[in-house]
């Protein structure tokens, strides 16, 4: 039988599986799956349906996602969060309300930190609009006043000569 295309799923089950220190016969009785049929998934024979992986991942106790992602249901694009929640998900240190806790935690701060960022986002397409803008205002006052003239503005008689001229009561340098 041919191996078929499901990424690094058999290899990545099989190092899960034995992180949790189950055999392959005790780990396809918690997922309620066949002794041979799990193991040719672990040997990439069997492509696994959705439902399937979610069954060994709850007996894995580890996230679902992360064995759609690894078997190519899921595009990849969450893969960082998903992995994230399976390392919590699968660590033996904490008990089920901590890794609970842990996850609503981490949410909590992927929601803030996505308002953040769309906030900094419309801010700066906001300034960007706004230097356009003034951009265009600048450039249609270079040349609004400039119809066919020699490029010297005609000023009243002695207005250069007043600007440069000091107040009377001004002291010396």
């Amino acid at each position: 039988m041919a191996s078929l295309n499901v990424g690094n799923l058999g290899e990545y089950l099989r190092e899960q599986r034995r992180t949790a220190q189950l055999s392959l016969r005790q780990l396809a009785d918690a997922a309620g799956v066949s002794n041979p049929y799990l193991s040719q998934i672990e040997r990439g024979l069997r492509k696994p349906s959705a439902e399937v992986l979610q069954q060994v991942a709850k007996a894995l106790r580890i996230s679902a996602e992360t064995l759609y992602v690894r078997a190519g249901i899921l595009d990849e694009k969450e893969r960082e969060e998903l992995e994230t929640r399976a390392v919590i998900l699968a660590d033996p240190s904490i008990n089920e309300r901590q890794k609970q806790v842990l996850l609503q935690i981490y949410e909590s701060f992927r929601k803030e930190n996505a308002v953040e960022a769309a906030a900094a986002a419309a801010a700066a397409a906001q300034a960007a609009q706004a230097a356009r803008t003034a951009e265009a205002d600048h450039a249609g006052a270079g040349t609004a006043g400039t119809t066919g003239t020699t490029g010297t503005a005609e000023t009243p008689a002695g207005a250069p000569a007043a600007a440069a001229e000091r107040p009377a009561d001004a002291p010396d340098a």
